[in-house]
C-alpha cells in the first residue's frame, strides 16, 4: 500500500496510453531493419527460461514484448521485464538496439544484463518510458539521458521488489548485485516533461539533488527512498504539481520542511525511517487531497497531532514508532475513508475513543505498544465489518465481549499479547475461520483448548499462546493447507500447563516451542520431509524421557535445538554433527552420559553450546576448535578431565562466556586464554587446577567495560541463560543480565602465588571469586579500582597483611567474604563497608579488630593500621630511592668529568691536589714500612 499504489497506477497509465498507439495485429508489417537488430540483440543473450521463444519468423510485431506503431510498423515498445528473479535474461545490451530509433517505451527491469548503461540510450528522442530497475546494469549513469526531452517516466531504482527478504533470495534476488552509480544529477533538469522519477536505493550522498529536480515543473511522483539525501533549507519549490513524495529511509535529521506547504495537491507522503522531529506543522492539516501519510519510525515527541485527524481524504495513516503522547484524538471518527491506521509503539495513554467504531472501512488497526488503558467492548467494533488485522498487544487493555456476540468482521491477524482476555478462550473467536496469525500470549487464559479451536488451526501460520495457564492435553495438529506447506508454521505454546505426551510431531513447522510445560514421555518421530523448513525446536523444561531423539538429526534445517531441563539419558548421538545449520544447542540439566562426540566440530555455525549439568566424561575433543563462531561454551557440572585445552584461547576468539566449573580439569590455566578479548564470563571453579593466576589476565579487554552486548547471529529470539555463582549463591542469568555481567570465578582449586595486580585493571568486573585456593601475599592496594564490583570472595586462602583502605570506596559492593585468611589490623571504614556488618565475613582472621569484628582495637592495632595505610606508599618510596641511586651517581660523575674538561683552573687544582695526596700517601707508606722493618730486625 502506501505510495506504491500511485506508482503502480502511474505505470499502468503509461502502458494503457501505449496500447492506443502500439499493436501487434496482423495488419502491421515489421520494419525489417529493426527486426534484424532485435535478432542480433537476441543472439547476445542467454535465455534459459525461453522468454524470447517467440522471437522468430518474419513478423516481429507478433513477438513477445514487442509493440509496433499501427500506422508505420516501427517498433515503439520493447518490454523485457521478467516476472521474477529466477527467470532473467543474461548478457550484454547489443549496440544494434540503437537502430530502434522510434522507441517510446523501454523496460529492461528485473534481468541480469552486464556492463554499463549504454550512452546510445540518450539517442532515443521519442522515448517516454524508461525502466532499468534491477536490470543488472552498472557503471555511472550516462548524462546523455538528459537528451530524452520527451521522457515522462524514469525508474533507475534498486530497492526491494518484495516485502519478504528471504523470499527475494529464494527467487534468486542478489542483494549485492551490480547497480548503476549517479555522480551528478544536473542532466535531470533537462527532462522537462518528466512526471515520474524513481531513484530509490541509489546513493545521492554529497550530490545536489534538490536544484535539478526543482526544475521539473511537471513532476508528479518523486521517490528518493534510501538515497542518503538531506533536506535543503529553502522555503519555496517549483515542483508544486507533485502528488507523491517518498523520502523514507534516509535518516534525515530535521523538522518538517517549510517548502512542503507548497505541495497543496499532495496525495501520498512517506517520511518513514528518518529522524524528523519537532511539531507537526499546522499546514499539513490543509492537504485536503492527502490519501496516504507515513511518519513512522521518526523522533517526534509531541502530543498526538489533532490536525492530521481532520484530513477526511486519508486512507492510510502510519504514525508508529515515535513518541507521540496523550490520548487518541476524539475526531478520529471523522476519517470515514480510513482503511489502515497504525499508531503502535508510541506513548499514547488514556481510553480508546468510541469514535473508533465509526471507521466502517477500516481494515488494519495497530494500537500496540502504548500505555492505553480501559475496556474495549463490542461497541468499538460493531461497524468495523472490513477489519482483517487487529493489533492491541502490550497495553493495559481488556476485551469485554458478550459470550453471544458475533463479530461482524473476519480477522486474518489478531495480536493481543498482554491484553486481559481470560480466564476462558473468547467464544467470538470460533467464528474467525480465516485467522492466520494469532497472538494471545500472557492474556490471563487459564482454560483448556476448546474443541472448536481446531477449526482455527486449519489455516493458522503463526500461533502464540505462551505465558498463560492453559492446561489439559495438546490438540492434534494437522497443518496441511497450501499456505501452511509453503510458508511454514510458528507454534509457540510455551510456559503453560499442558500435560501428557506429545501425540504427534506437527508437520510443516518453522518454529516449535513447547518449553516450560508438564509434557512427558518420548518425543515422537519426525524427519526432514515432514518439516523441511523447521528452524527452532524448543522442548526444554518438561519431563520428556528416553534418549536424545536421533530422528531430529534428519531435520537438517534446524538452527536452534533446546532439550534442556528434561530427563533425557543415554549418550550424545554423533549424528548431531549432521545439523550443520545449528546456531544454538542446549542439552543442559539432563542425565546424558558418555563423551562429547568429535562430530560436533562440524557445527561451524554454532554460537551457543550448553551441556551443563550432565554426566559427560572424557576430554574436550580437539575438533571443537573448528567452532570459531562460538560465543558461549557451557560445559560445567560434568566429569570432564585432563588439562584445559590451550586452543580455546587461540581458536575461539569470539567467546564471551566460558564455563568449565565443577569438573575434574587439572594442570595450569593456559596462558592462551588471555587472547579471548571478548570474554565477559569465566568460571573454572571446583576443579583441580594448579599454578598461578596468569598476569596476562589484564589483557582481557572484554572485562574492562560493562556495556558489551551478547548477540547470537540470526537467533536473536533465543534467550541465552547460564547458572552463575555470585554473592554467595547460584542464580540463573538470562541474556538481559548477561550482557552487562562481567565475572571471574576460579574458586575451589589449588591455585598458588599472589593475587596479581593485573586483575585490578579489569574495571568492568562485577563479581570476583578466588576463594578456596592457596593464594598468599597482600590484597592489592589498588583493589579500589574495581568501581563496578558487587561481589568479592577471597575467603579460605593464605592472604596476609591489612585490608586495603580503598576497599571502602567500592560503592556497589553488596557481598564480601574475606574469612579464613591471615589478615590483621583494623577493618577499614567506608560508606558501603558499614552496610556489610556480618562479622562472619571476617572470621578466621585472628588479627582483625574493629567493627563488625568483636575484638576491639588497641594502640598497637591503631599504629599498625596507620602504618598499613601508608605501607604501599612507603614500599613505593623505597623502590624509587634505590632505583634513583644508580642514575644519580652516574650523572654526578659525568658532571665532574665535564667540569674538569672545560674549566682549566679547576683541572689544575684538582690534579695538583691529587698529586699532593698521592705524594703524601706514598711517603707515609714508605716511612711506616721502614719503621716496621726496624722493629722486626732488632
Amino acid at each position: 500500500m502506501k505510495t506504491s499504489f500511485l506508482l503502480i497506477f502511474t505505470s499502468l497509465l503509461f502502458q494503457i496510453i501505449g496500447l492506443s498507439i502500439i499493436t501487434a495485429s496482423s495488419n502491421v508489417t515489421c520494419i525489417q531493419r529493426e527486426r534484424r537488430s532485435l535478432l542480433v540483440f537476441k543472439q547476445t543473450l542467454t535465455d534459459t527460461s525461453n522468454l524470447l521463444s517467440t522471437w522468430s519468423g518474419v513478423e516481429c510485431c507478433h513477438w513477445q514484448g514487442i509493440g509496433c506503431d499501427r500506422l508505420n510498423g516501427h517498433v515503439v515498445k520493447l518490454d523485457l521485464r521478467s516476472l521474477n528473479f529466477s527467470r532473467r535474461l543474461v548478457g550484454k545490451l547489443s549496440p544494434s538496439l540503437q537502430n530502434l530509433k522510434h522507441l517510446r517505451y523501454l523496460d529492461l527491469s528485473v534481468n541480469q544484463f552486464s556492463g554499463s548503461i549504454p550512452e546510445f540510450m540518450g539517442s532515443f528522442k521519442h522515448l517516454e518510458y524508461l525502466n532499468l530497475t534491477h536490470s543488472g546494469l552498472s557503471g555511472v549513469v550516462p548524462h546523455h539521458l538528459g537528451n530524452l526531452s520527451r521522457l515522462q517516466y524514469l525508474d533507475l531504482s534498486h530497492g526491494p521488489l518484495m516485502d519478504d527478504l528471504d523470499r527475494r533470495i529464494s527467487y534468486g534476488y542478489d542483494i549485492g548485485a551490480p547497480r548503476p552509480v549517479i555522480d551528478d544529477l544536473g542532466w535531470v533538469s533537462s527532462l522537462r516533461s518528466l512526471r515520474h522519477l524513481d531513484l530509490s536505493y541509489m546513493s545521492l550522498e554529497h550530490i545536489d539533488w534538490f536544484h535539478p529536480i526543482n526544475m521539473l515543473p511537471s513532476l508528479l511522483t518523486l521517490n528518493l527512498a534510501s538515497c542518503d539525501v538531506n533536506i535543503p533549507s529553502v522555503k519555496v519549490v517549483n515542483f508544486t504539481s507533485l502528488n507523491s513524495l517518498d523520502l523514507s529511509s534516509n535518516l534525515i535529521n530535521s523538522t518538517i520542511p517549510v517548502w512542503l506547504s507548497n505541495l497543496t495537491g499532495l496525495m501520498h507522503l512517506n517520511f518513514e525511517l528518518n529522524h524528523f522531529h519537532g511539531k507537526i506543522p499546522d499546514f499539513m492539516g490543509m492537504f485536503s487531497a492527502l490519501a496516504s501519510i507515513d511518519l513512522s519510525t521518526n523522533s517526534f515527541e509531541t502530543l498526538m497531532p489533532d490536525t492530521l485527524f481532520n484530513l477526511s481524504s486519508l486512507i492510510h495513516m502510519d504514525l508508529s514508532g515515535n513518541k507521540f503522547s496523550g490520548p487518541i484524538p476524539v475526531n478520529l471518527g471523522l476519517l470515514l475513508r480510513l482503511e489502515d491506521l497504525a499508531l503502535g509503539d508510541n506513548q499514547l495513554s488514556g481510553n480508546i475513543t468510541l469514535s473508533l467504531g465509526e471507521l466502517s472501512k477500516l481494515k488494519t488497526l495497530d494500537l500496540s505498544e502504548n500505555s492505553l488503558v480501559g475496556v474495549l467492548s463490542q461497541t468499538h467494533f460493531t461497524k468495523l465489518k472490513n477489519l482483517n488485522c487487529l493489533m492491541l498487544s502490550d497495553n493495559s487493555l481488556a476485551l469485554n465481549f458478550s459470550s453471544r456476540w458475533r463479530a461482524p468482521f473476519q480477522l486474518q491477524v489478531l495480536y493481543a499479547s498482554s491484553v486481559n482476555i481470560g480466564p476462558q478462550f473468547p467464544k467470538w473467536l470460533q467464528t474467525q475461520t480465516n485467522l492466520q496469525r494469532l497472538d494471545l500470549s500472557n492474556s490471563g487464559i487459564s482454560d483448556t483448548i476448546p474443541e472448536w479451536f481446531e477449526n482455527i488451526l486449519s489455516h493458522i501460520l503463526d500461533l502464540d499462546l505462551s505465558y498463560n495457564h492453559i492446561g489439559g492435553k495438546l490438540p492434534r495438529f494437522h497443518f496441511k493447507s497450501s499456505a501452511q506447506i509453503l510458508d511454514g508454521i510458528s507454534l509457540k505454546l510455551n510456559s503453560n500447563k499442558f500435560e501428557g505426551s506429545l501425540a504427534n510431531f506437527p508437520e510443516n513447522l518453522l518454529i516449535l516451542d513447547l518449553s516450560d510445560n508438564l509434557l512427558s514421555g518420548h518425543v515422537p518421530q519426525t524427519d526432514g520431509a515432514m518439516s523441511p523448513s523447521l528452524q527452532v525446536v524448543n522442548l526444554s523444561k518438561n519431563r520428556f524421557t528416553g534418549n536424545i531423539p536421533v530422528h531430529l538429526c534428519n531435520v537438517l534445517s534446524i538452527q536452534l535445538l533446546d532439550l534442556s531441563q528434561n530427563k533425557f539419558s543415554g549418550r550424545l548421538p554423533g549424528c548431531l554433527g549432521n545439523l550443520t545449520n545449528l546456531q544454538v544447542i542446549n542439552l543442559a540439566n539432563n542425565t546424558i552420559t558418555g563423551v562429547v562426540p568429535s562430530s560436533l566440530g562440524s557445527l561451524i555455525q554454532l554460537n551457543s553450546l550448553h551441556l551443563h549439568n550432565n554426566r559427560i566424561e572424557g576430554g574436550i575433543p580437539l575438533s571443537l576448535q573448528n567452532l570459531t563462531r562460538l560465543v558461549t561454551m557451557d560445559l560445567g557440572k560434568n566429569m570432564l578431565m585432563c588439562d584445559i585445552p590451550f586452543w580455546i584461547g587461540e581458536k575461539l576468539s569470539d567467546l564471551r562466556i566460558l564455563n568449565l566449573e565443577s569438573n575434574k580439569f587439572t594442570g595450569k590455566i593456559p596462558l592462551q586464554l588471555c587472547k579471548l578479548h571478548a570474554l565477559q564470563y569465566l568460571s573454572l571453579a571446583h576443579n583441580n587446577i594448579i599454578g598461578t593466576i596468569p598476569h596476562c589476565f589484564g589483557n582481557l579487554s572484554g572485562m574492562i567495560t560493562s556495556s558489551n552486548w551478547i548477540t547470537f547471529g540470526s537467533m536473536q529470539t533465543y534467550d541465552e541463560n547460564i547458572l552463575v555463582s555470585t554473592k554467595g549463591r547460584q542464580q540463573s542469568y538470562t541474556r538481559t543480565v548477561l550482557r552487562f555481567f562481567i565475572s571471574i570465578d576460579l574458586s575451589n582449586n589449588n591455585i598458588v602465588g599472589e593475587l596479581p595486580d593485573a586483575l585490578m585493571y579489569l574495571l568492568g568486573l562485577k563479581s570476583l571469586n578466588l576463594s578456596g585456593n592457596l593464594l598468599k601475599g597482600h590484597i592489592p592496594v589498588i583493589i579500589g579500582n574495581l568501581k563496578q564490583l558487587e561481589s568479592l570472595d577471597l575467603s579460605m586462602n593464605n592472604l596476609s597483611g591489612r585490608i586495603p583502605q580503598s576497599l571502602g570506596s567500592l560503592t556497589f559492593l553488596s557481598y564480601l567474604n574475606l574469612s579464613f585468611n591471615d589478615l590483621y589490623g583494623r577493618v577499614p571504614a567506608g560508606n558501603q563497608l558499614q552496610t556489610l556488618d556480618d562479622p562472619t565475613i571476617y572470621e578466621g582472621n585472628n588479627g582483625l579488630c574493629g567493627p563488625p569484628v568483636l575484638r576491639s582495637c588497641n594502640e598497637d592495632d591503631v599504629r599498625d593500621n596507620h602504618v598499613g595505610k601508608n605501607e604501599g606508599q612507603d614500599d613505593t618510596e623505597d623502590l624509587w630511592f634505590y632505583t634513583g641511586m644508580g642514575p644519580g651517581f652516574f650523572v654526578g660523575f659525568v658532571g665532574l668529568l665535564g667540569s674538569l674538561h672545560f674549566i682549566t683552573r679547576w683541572r689544575l687544582v684538582y690534579f695538583g691536589t691529587l698529586e699532593n695526596v698521592y705524594s703524601w700517601l706514598t711517603l707515609s707508606i714508605l716511612l711506616n714500612l721502614g719503621h716496621l722493618r726496624r722493629k722486626l730486625f732488632k
